[in-house]
């Protein structure tokens, strides 16, 4: 299967989802900082409401793959893969006791693969099995923490880990450690899976590269543009790299805007401010336009030039789009709606084709407004996936849309 995502609002016809699943049920109150949560889901629920958002895509033509289901087909189609991933994904929980490592992979190698992705997205307890001794103080240390390997509730964001960029992929150094070894699924599943492993398929960023990026800030706007945030979780350098790569690999691209927007929580990437919703249509919170800073970045002979743009955001996008450009304010003029619902990812539209998106349900205002603008809204529940902070785009990563003008 090739990659071929060169806009954000071609019809969509494959996407990348996850399930959420026991992990969420590994969250506690003293972990939610760490694993980047703000609260608990209810598990059930937040099932029945992935389900429906699937559900909707199936209906509208899509084809929805899951990671872990993707994961588990590239073990059972390369086995001899097995103990290395399980060594890998051992090693990058960064365990410190050589008797709790060895533990570990032998109780994951004797289960069957999808256990295992099971097992390895859930996280591993540390009651769940007995280490045996002779024991060290660091081998006692490893049991006072509630989990030998934390989950991956974050997983849910398949948006994240990489992201599809033209025909090749962008596999990022994610940010926070909590999220670092989400890419290793991405890293397998497109080298070792049998609908990709045959396809020459461009990497623009390797989960190795340095610098630290996320799926979340890469906004395709058509073929000769990318637009990437410089947000809390990607750092400036790894725009420039990725910019050099696709400059190299792809011959369409021709510009790379670097989005500098506020380093905040409600404004983690740059898909929860600004998202595409139609040919000249975005949707964006007003709190970014006081303080966006737009950097244009182009090939040289020898290198890249970066240029800081002074203009305003309709202007720049109208540059690079070439059609008039709208833009509709998440929350409309009242600063307290647009403040709640940028909180429940308004901002965070998913396009299935041009003017046609969707989004959670509790964003009643905008969603009204997106209306009025003749924009066809699809509504999903939204009660427990909200609480991860990421919506109907964050969860999901198009492999596939047909191609626009």
């Amino acid at each position: 299967m090739k990659i071929n995502v060169y806009s954000e609002i071609g019809p969509l016809k494959s996407v990348l989802l996850h399930r959420p699943g026991k992990e969420i049920e590994n969250l506690t109150p003293d972990l939610l900082e760490k694993l980047l949560f703000d609260d608990i889901p209810y598990l059930e629920v937040a099932q029945k409401e992935h389900d429906a958002f699937a559900q909707v895509l199936r209906d509208n033509g899509v084809e929805v793959l899951y990671i872990t289901d993707l994961m588990v087909e590239a073990l059972d189609h390369h086995p001899e893969i097995k103990q290395q991933f399980i060594n890998q994904f051992i090693e990058e929980s960064n365990i410190l006791s050589r008797n709790v490592k060895n533990a570990i992979y032998q109780k994951l190698i004797e289960l069957d693969n999808t256990t295992l992705v099971q097992e390895m997205v859930e996280g591993i307890r540390t009651h769940e099995f007995e280490i045996h001794g002779p024991f060290s103080i660091i081998d006692m240390l490893e049991t006072e923490y509630p989990f030998f390997t934390d989950p991956l509730p974050n997983l849910l964001f398949q948006r994240d880990p990489f992201a599809s960029i033209g025909d090749g992929v962008a596999i990022n150094n994610m940010m926070t450690e909590a999220r670092s070894r989400e890419t290793l699924l991405s890293e397998y599943v497109f080298r070792y899976h049998p609908r990709f492993e045959k396809e020459v398929i461009p990497r623009y960023k390797k989960r190795s590269t340095r610098w630290k990026s996320e799926g979340g800030d890469m906004l395709v706007l058509n073929k000769k543009t990318l637009a990437v945030g410089i947000s809390k979780r990607t750092d400036p350098r790894a725009i420039e790299a990725v910019a050099r790569e696709l400059f190299q690999q792809n011959s369409t691209f021709e510009t790379v805007l670097a989005f500098n927007i506020p380093k905040t929580r409600a404004f983690m990437h740059l898909d929860t401010v600004f998202t595409q919703v139609d040919y000249g249509t975005f949707t964006v919170h007003p709190g970014i336009m006081k303080e966006l800073t737009i950097f244009e970045i182009t090939k040289t002979k020898t290198d890249l030039e970066v240029v800081r743009v002074i203009a305003t955001l309709e202007d720049i996008l109208e540059k690079h789009l070439n059609r008039p450009i709208k833009l509709i304010n998440i929350g409309g003029d009242d600063h307290i709606t647009a403040g709640r619902e940028q909180w429940n990812d308004g901002a965070n539209t998913l396009a299935i084709a041009p003017g046609k998106v969707i989004v959670y349900n509790r964003n009643h205002v905008t969603n009204e407004l997106l209306r009025n603008e003749g924009i066809e809204v699809i509504e999903i529940p939204s009660s427990e996936l909200s609480r991860g902070r990421g919506g109907p785009r964050c969860m999901s990563m198009p492999l596939y849309r047909e191609d626009i003008e």
